[in-house]
């Protein structure tokens, strides 16, 4: 039945009927479900309010908006369930334990460390792996997720337990709530010296809406100041009850630094596990699970680092992660060493696939390459129509000001160097709220370093590239600072957020410009007694200045910053400064992971004045 609709278009009514769609459907979808003209959709819209194209993907407001209109129930998909179809296409299930109970072995439980910023988780995965994550991650918070697999011995038994770290800063809700999702257990670490805070409590909330089990563990009970009975009395009031007090929940007090209690912690997982969950998977169906991290490697390509969550992941396996997929070349441990087979609940590092997943994304294996490339198609494209549709209205750094009185739209470009932070970072900045006539748009996002593509992308409009642990490579620095290309670049995550937002709020401080000095290609690296490693080096462009602030690049990627120029040499002479196309040697104080090849780039912060 057709009744006139707004402007004397004429529109099928639903009578209350329910039409179900992708979220980022256009019009043009609609129209093809309920039997309409795309146009006379596009002319209802209009006198709506909303001008939108036939082809244009559209938000879920506006299509439920529409739906009310011409009385039809808009159902908008959720990605799970469309995704759960779309796998249904290809007669494929994800997440449903299959086959005989006699295939289905004991597994070792997967663990997410959750608290406060600052409050040692990653220092207490160092311990409890003997390695030193923390030294590598800027400002000491960590930045992107990670997952490792320790053994240890219970009851004389060696037993292995997988951990998941997540990023300790708040503005990364999404992938600590997406840790917790995969989990089985959550340990939440508090600091004996500072009490419960406010990402404490966020923690605890996306682990007991998991409904998971936690296990407390009470951080630098070394220090003074040190208070844990203090601790537990805090949980109390939010339902985590000691079982010294009676309760069910184990606190076990640890030091990251002196070690202490760490064996207690891992003998705490282990019982909680035994207790309370029934920790089996089928080894022997098709291979599934979750991708934790996705990085872009330059000498293997996208690496995924995945967590098998059932079945047996093998060398060979076609495989698909969200919108990527491939055939398994090689599979790594956390420490490089190549394994034939990953076994469910263990961490392995993925080589073979076409592009880099997200975090978060689901992986399954399937029979034929052709399959997987089908699925991972479908997949990318209905990304796409849902980030189209969810362009958020939103502002500008203060620098664009200009463009923004024209345009009234930021483009940006976000590349980092794995995908969990390029997603997280793009989720935060879309949500700072700001004017409703001011818009920000994601045009593009990617793993690895800023290309002359990105570069030439950049030039179609007034765009930030935004850089997170990744520089610009040779072409791509020329060309944006010939072209005037804003490229900004960050190596702790939340800095970049709070940066943009103060200058969303105009709230800003003496804003600090960084001007680069020079760069130096280290062609040998010589060993010094009591100095260290020195890089005998080419300055290839600028000048290096002695106690200069410095940073080592490699491969594209920030290898470390922070750094100072503690000595700088011509021959045997020391020297104040040394110029383009001279050899030098470079000292970078303590620091003395250099290697041919790499650069060093010197620079300093000036206070940019104000118009």
């Amino acid at each position: 039945m057709a009744a006139p609709s707004m402007g004397g278009v004429s529109l099928p009514r639903g009578n209350g009927q329910t039409v179900r769609l992708p979220r980022g459907a256009s019009l043009t979808d609609l129209a093809e479900r309920i039997n309409a003209q795309p146009a006379a959709l596009v002319t209802a819209l209009f006198h709506l309010g909303e001008m939108v194209t036939a082809t244009q993907s559209v938000n879920d407001e506006t299509l439920q908006l529409l739906g009310a209109e011409i009385d039809w129930v808009i159902q908008v998909v959720s990605p799970e369930d469309e995704d759960r179809e779309l796998l249904e296409t290809f007669d494929l299930t994800f997440g449903d334990e299959e086959g005989d109970e006699s295939d289905w072995d004991w597994r070792p439980p997967v663990v997410t460390v959750m608290g406060h910023v600052d409050h040692g988780k990653t220092k207490l995965l160092d311990a409890l792996r003997h390695t030193n994550v923390v030294a590598k991650e800027a400002g000491g918070i960590t930045q992107h997720i990670g997952a490792y697999q320790i053994v240890t011995e219970l009851d004389g038994n060696e037993r292995p337990i997988t951990f998941i770290d997540t990023p300790g800063h708040e503005s990364f809700t999404a992938m600590r709530a997406r840790g917790a999702k995969v989990t089985d257990i959550v340990v939440l670490v508090v600091a004996a010296d500072d009490g419960v805070m406010p990402q404490t409590i966020e923690a605890l909330n996306h682990a007991q809406a998991a409904q998971v089990p936690i296990v407390v563990a009470v951080n630098k009970v070394d220090k003074e100041g040190a208070n844990p009975a203090k601790i537990r009395q805090q949980l109390t009031e939010y339902g985590l009850v000691a079982e010294e007090y009676g309760g069910e929940t184990m606190f076990v007090d640890v030091s990251a630094t002196t070690r202490q209690g760490l064996e207690e912690l891992e003998a705490a997982v282990l019982l909680t596990a035994d207790a309370s969950l029934d920790l089996r998977a089928n080894t022997e169906q098709d291979p599934q699970g979750v991708v934790i991290e996705g990085k872009l490697d330059k000498g293997r390509g996208p690496v995924a680092t995945v967590l098998v969550q059932r079945g047996t992941l093998r060398v060979g396996d076609s495989i698909v992660a969200g919108d990527a997929y491939g055939r398994v070349r090689s599979l790594l441990d956390e420490h490089g060493n190549k394994l034939k087979e990953a076994l469910p609940a263990r961490p392995v590092q993925v080589v073979g696939l076409t592009s880099v997943p997200r975090a978060g994304d689901t992986f399954l294996v399937v029979e034929e390459d052709r399959t997987a490339r089908q699925i991972a198609d479908r997949r990318q494209a209905r990304i796409r129509n849902a980030q189209n549709a969810s362009a958020r209205k939103r502002i500008s750094l203060e620098d664009l000001d200009a463009a923004l009185k024209e345009s009234r739209e930021l483009n940006l470009i976000i590349k980092g160097d794995n995908s969990g932070t390029v997603e997280a970072l793009e989720e935060a900045l879309m949500k700072i709220e700001v004017d409703d006539d001011l818009s920000l748009r994601v045009i593009h996002r990617g793993v690895g370093g800023i290309t002359k593509s990105d570069i030439d992308l950049a030039l179609a409009d007034d765009v930030i590239v935004l850089g997170f642990n990744v520089r610009a490579e040779g072409q791509a620095t020329e060309l944006a600072n010939r072209e005037g290309v804003d490229v900004r670049y960050y190596s702790v995550i939340y800095q970049a957020i709070e940066e943009i937002e103060a200058a969303l709020k105009g709230m800003l401080k003496p804003i600090y410009e960084e001007v680069q000095l020079g760069r130096a290609e280290v062609r040998e690296v010589f060993r010094v007694p009591k100095i260290g490693n020195v890089a005998g080096s080419l300055v290839r462009s600028g000048t290096i200045v002695r106690n200069s602030k410095a940073r080592l690049i490699r491969d594209g990627a920030v290898v470390a910053d922070n750094l100072s120029v503690d000595s700088l040499r011509r021959f045997k002479d020391d020297a104040t400064e040394v110029r383009e196309g001279y050899e030098c040697g470079i000292g970078l104080g303590s620091f003395n992971d250099i290697k041919p090849e790499d650069v060093i780039e010197t620079f300093e912060l000036r206070e940019k004045p104000r118009d």
